[in-house]
């Protein structure tokens, strides 16, 4: 092979797929930590160094031409490799020290982290925690985290996964909210009542069909994505909301809507890449949150 034929910038590459896969200057900018012009000047210099034109600029966009989408395969591939050699090698550190990143919902991040990162920190000062607190689920296989908090097992297999609980959970309502109630005793007192949701889905109409509530749309008639949010509108009125039972419970503006139900009940996993696990950094850090959460 002729090394010296290589004479492309992978950070040029970087960009071009980053900007193809989100679609636009800014968002790829905003996902890469740089400024929009400067994706935009490593693209123009990589069709330079390629001798193609890779976007067709649009009045709606960017469009990938035929050579941007025939390329785009190939970079796709690279970005994979990097990922693996990125893996690899922090697999091989041996000191505590260094940037973890923790993916979990709102929720936990607001309740439950708080004091487990303190102490984390206390114990070693040298790690440095990035939180990404969403409902979206991260990508650990391309390091969009390290270690995940989820209530559902992964099915990649690449992953590793340990359940550390199982979390009870309930309805809540603002106090002044449950005074309106007539009823509280069977699901089917609340079909009139107000719920809200995180999508417009029927998701959970379907969850809480399986326990006995005859709910459609009309029952949702607030939309909050948010899980931190809507827990701060079932708090001031609103509507009907889920919540963990050790938060909930220790709520004092709201109650439980049905006192006598069983609380719904999911697992909490703590997931890994295959490769990180290998890491002693990592590994310390997985299983002092297994710990932690299993309290």
């Amino acid at each position: 092979m002729d090394r010296r034929s290589i004479k492309f910038d992978w950070n040029r590459a970087r960009a071009f797929l980053v900007t193809a896969e989100e679609g636009s200057l800014s968002a790829a900018a905003r996902s890469l930590g740089m400024t929009q012009p400067t994706i935009g000047k490593q693209i123009s210099a990589l069709e330079k160094e390629l001798g193609v034109s890779l976007f067709e600029r649009t009045n709606s966009g960017l469009v990938l031409t035929q050579s941007g989408t025939d390329l785009m395969a190939q970079v796709k591939v690279m970005r994979d490799a990097a990922n693996n050699l990125s893996l690899m090698a922090s697999g091989h550190a041996e000191t505590v020290e260094g940037s973890v990143c923790i993916s979990a919902t709102e929720i936990i991040s607001a309740f439950i982290l708080p004091p487990i990162i303190e102490k984390l920190r206390n114990q070693w000062p040298k790690i440095e925690i990035e939180i990404i607190a969403s409902t979206d689920t991260s990508d650990l296989s391309r390091r969009e985290a390290d270690i995940a908090i989820r209530n559902y097992r992964p099915t990649q297999q690449e992953l590793i996964a340990k359940r550390v609980k199982k979390v009870k959970g309930h309805l809540y309502a603002s106090k002044s909210y449950v005074q309106n109630l007539k009823h509280r005793k069977s699901p089917q007192d609340l079909k009139e009542s107000v719920f809200l949701g995180v999508d417009h889905s029927n998701s959970i109409i379907s969850y809480l069909k399986k326990f006995g509530f005859d709910l459609s749309l009309n029952n949702f008639p607030i939309i909050v994505a948010n899980h931190l949010v809507q827990w701060e509108m079932v708090k001031h009125v609103a509507g009907i909301g889920f919540m963990m039972e050790s938060i909930g419970d220790a709520e004092h503006l709201v109650e439980r809507v049905l006192p006598s139900f069983p609380a719904f009940e999911k697992d909490t996993w703590l997931v890994s890449h295959r490769e990180l696990k290998t890491s002693r950094k990592l590994r310390v850090i997985f299983d002092y949150l297994a710990s932690e959460l299993s309290k």
